[in-house]
């Protein structure tokens, strides 16, 4: 099966992660950066309430305020992210996680899981490499 990115030389086909084209590699390109898993992470911990953007900017410490804007622009453009204008001034923006959201939340929480249980050894590793660039 072809999907949108699909070229007449079989590239693009759904599941081939090397191709630049291929759906599941742009969408994994989007949520695999720090700032959508520190959001999804701090919009899951808030569920089902929502969040205003100040919050979430406080509640993730080092991300600017562009950053964090585009951020949940594109989870909000997949499907991710729900956002609620109310019309004041100035305008206050509420975010919230979908339901498509709290899954995500679920396959990043393994992946923290497994970066706390094997943090130690990885770090291992770290030293042992330095330690062999430094001495040698």
């Amino acid at each position: 099966m072809t999907t949108r990115g699909a070229r007449a030389d079989g590239r693009g086909v759904r599941g081939d992660l090397f191709d630049p084209q291929c759906p599941t590699r742009q969408l994994l390109d989007r949520i695999g950066t720090k700032w959508t898993s520190m959001a999804v992470k701090t919009l899951a911990d808030a569920a089902p309430d929502e969040v205003r953007f100040a919050e979430l900017r406080r509640r993730m410490p080092g991300v600017s305020q562009k950053m964090l804007s585009v951020t949940l622009r594109s989870l909000t453009r997949d499907g991710l992210v729900s956002r609620r204008v109310e019309p004041s001034v100035p305008p206050r923006v509420f975010y919230r996680l979908t339901g498509l959201g709290l899954s995500l939340e679920a396959a990043l929480a393994g992946l923290r899981t497994w970066a706390e249980e094997h943090m130690a050894e990885i770090e291992r590793a770290n030293e042992a490499v330095d330690q062999e660039v430094d001495g040698g």
